[in-house]
């Protein structure tokens, strides 16, 4: 079987044109190609001879994804169904609004958190995205945004299909090539990870001093509450999330934001709204207010706007930050909680 040549890093590559007699700086010129020119075959490699391209199309390959489907929103989003080299399908989205872009990118196959309001909690995880599978995905959309919109990608947000943390390693490579000047040269400050709150690697991206944003879906502060929708918080409960923020907080100085989804009768409460303004008050932090997206069964239903109206009252007379998220891409399944490879 033929390798991924870009499993190679730029030395890996320059090592290997050395021991095959050409200059290393063929590596150079491969390595530019592969990620800064986002190439998807050998013999688009122009300034390398015909012969080395067919060398490299005998013993490499380069396991591009491919844009199995798009849909457009009549709001504008975009879904893409992605289809990876072994077949599988993940989802990402971009979402346009005024003079920005956004793509909401996947990190796994499925996922294994298991989060009752979500639908791609129901795939269940196939497995973990590569790294060159997460930058092709941005990649894709920032070529996207330029068609149509007349300009690169500015945002990225890991929310998509899998949770992060649980990709760990790959996600850190595909965000330094991301942001890397060899790569998409994106700024790390426009870059939010989203997370189900796992306190343990929230420490370790806070050793590693990251310096892109983090953000924890929360949806309640109140521990029962919490655990019957989202089973991590059984193991990883409030309070430890909570100390992982404050190391985070204390490392980094950066604010973390809450995503908060309202729902009737489950966190519409007078003492849903106390905890989670106390929970802020524990950390520097701002709030997402978030939509709900129906995924057909119906057992959760969007909050009134009443007690939306409340949320943010009391947030905002704690001097929390408060923002509403309305929903984009809900005619395609496209917004939040709704990718499930349903095309």
């Amino acid at each position: 079987m033929k390798k991924d040549i870009r499993s190679y890093s730029k030395d890996d590559l320059r090592d290997y044109f050395v021991a095959q007699g050409q200059p290393a700086f063929r590596g150079n010129q491969v390595f530019e190609w592969l990620w800064k020119k986002n190439a998807h075959a050998f013999d688009t490699m122009t300034n390398l001879s015909k012969e080395l391209r067919l060398f490299l199309e005998e013993h490499f390959t380069i396991n591009h994804i491919a844009v199995d489907k798009m849909q457009r929103s009549s709001d504008g989003t975009i879904k893409n169904a992605i289809k990876l080299h072994d077949g599988l399908i993940v989802e990402s989205v971009m979402i346009p609004a005024d003079n920005r872009t956004t793509a909401c990118v996947s990190s796994q196959v499925g996922c294994a958190m298991g989060c009752t309001f979500c639908a791609t909690a129901r795939l269940k995880k196939q497995r973990n995205l590569n790294p060159d599978e997460i930058y092709d995905q941005v990649a894709s959309i920032s070529k996207e945004s330029e068609l149509l919109y007349g300009h690169k990608l500015t945002n990225i947000v890991f929310m998509g299909m899998g949770e992060p943390l649980l990709n760990y390693e790959n996600v850190m490579k595909a965000i330094d090539k991301i942001t890397s000047e060899e790569g998409l040269a994106m700024s790390p400050r426009r870059i939010t990870l989203s997370t189900v709150g796992l306190p343990k690697m929230i420490k370790r991206m806070a050793d590693e001093q990251v310096k892109f944003n983090l953000a924890v879906s929360l949806h309640s502060a109140i521990d029962e509450v919490r655990s019957a929708m989202m089973p991590v918080n059984i193991s990883n409960n409030l309070d430890e999330l909570m100390e992982s923020l404050r190391y985070w907080h204390q490392k980094t100085g950066n604010r973390i934001t809450f995503e908060y989804v309202v729902w009737k009768n489950i966190n519409d409460k007078p003492k849903d709204i106390k905890a989670l303004v106390e929970y802020c008050k524990k950390v520097p932090a701002k709030v997402n207010l978030i939509e709900y997206n129906p995924i057909d069964d119906g057992e959760f239903e969007q909050a009134s706007p009443i007690v939306i109206d409340q949320y943010v009252s009391e947030l905002e007379k704690n001097g929390i930050i408060v923002n509403i998220r309305r929903s984009r891409g809900k005619d395609i399944d496209a917004a939040c909680g709704q990718l499930a490879n349903k095309g």
